[in-house]
């Protein structure tokens, strides 16, 4: 069921973790592989959802092991979801693992098997530019089989919205917000959009820990269809620890990155970067941004231990889909690492 009032759902951490969990228990009975694969992985992030989700998830899992035996069923389903149920096939339901969590120094680190299964789409592609032209051909977020993938869709601020899930979640309550999906717009961000953000999470109540990310083209944005990534979490990310200088500290960043208080400086400093096309990564929180600036995606090789830098990486939160790389992962490989994209 896909909510359609954003009052009451933003109003507080609890309010939206309720509907969040409700609709994940409504996409159980989806004939479409591709919500099953959604809640899966979602549950996997948490396991306050997995547990008392387990008996359903598993009866799931063997149906549709079951269903994928016919040819035909098979053929209706998308090509990435069965190749991503293949993979957890091999696995077993049995053997799936939840993410897990430490830290290396003052960095978050996250071993989230799921995420490993996720189709690669933009992030083996070699950018020069921030722009490119949107897609209908390609993969975007107005796909009749993602209706089902929408937590949300309405207005937000007498504009509209679409509120979907992340499929491979690597952050609390995640999610993938578009304004006016259906217009198309390529990832490059306006200046009418990041108004629009500062402004809505501004007027977010204390109790709702509401945070905006956006990665630009080229700073690992998986889809060119301008999206948003929502979170819901009061943990401060490793960016956003009081002694960067960025911050008012002494320490200096392993990345270029700049905090803004103010949204018209922060809008006259994007604009500088789109001019000078200079990749970027965004967190918005409160009344505040942070922006990381980086090289290229494919201009640089990233480390076997990633599947590259985005926007949590960037703010100091690293994903692992291999176990044993998140066992061993230290905080020197993590700097070298972000050394590695340093652009002045």
């Amino acid at each position: 069921m896909i909510l359609t009032q954003s009052q009451p759902l933003f109003n507080s951490e609890q309010t939206f973790s309720e509907a969040f969990t409700a609709g994940l228990l409504d996409m159980l009975g989806s004939d479409e592989l591709g919500a099953f694969i959604l809640v899966l992985a979602n549950a996997s992030y948490d396991a306050r959802l997995f547990e008392p989700m387990r008996a359903a998830l598993q009866k799931e899992f063997s149906l549709w092991q079951d269903k994928l035996t016919d040819a035909d069923f098979r053929m209706q389903q998308a090509v990435d979801d069965v190749a991503v149920f293949e993979r957890l096939t091999k696995i077993g339901f049995d053997h799936l693992q939840l993410t897990r969590f430490r830290t290396a120094g003052i960095w978050q680190l996250q071993f989230n098997q799921l995420r490993s299964f996720r189709p690669a789409r933009n992030a083996n592609v070699k950018f020069e530019s921030l722009a490119a032209d949107f897609n209908a051909d390609g993969f975007h977020f107005n796909k009749g089989f993602l209706r089902k993938e929408i937590l949300f869709e309405g207005e937000l601020n007498q504009r509209p919205v679409r509120l979907l899930y992340n499929k491979f979640p690597f952050a609390p309550l995640h999610g993938l917000l578009l304004i006016e999906p259906e217009l198309n717009k390529p990832q490059l961000l306006t200046r009418q959009d990041h108004e629009f953000i500062w402004q809505w999470l501004f007027q977010t109540d204390s109790t709702m820990p509401l945070a905006v990310a956006y990665n630009a083209l080229g700073a690992y944005s998986s889809v060119n269809h301008q999206h948003f990534q929502t979170f819901v979490s009061f943990k401060k990310m490793p960016v956003e620890i009081a002694f960067w200088k960025h911050n008012g500290g002494s320490q200096v960043y392993p990345l270029p990155c700049k905090r803004f208080i103010n949204v018209e400086e922060s809008w006259d400093y994007l604009q500088s970067l789109h001019l000078a096309n200079v990749p970027y990564n965004l967190l918005y929180r409160d009344s505040e941004m942070y922006c990381v600036t980086r090289r290229f995606q494919g201009h640089y090789q990233h480390a076997d231990w990633t599947g590259g830098f985005a926007w949590a990486e960037t703010m100091g939160s690293i994903t692992t889909t291999a176990e044993a790389d998140f066992n061993q992962l230290d905080d020197d490989q993590i700097h070298a690492e972000m050394q590695k994209m340093f652009v002045v």
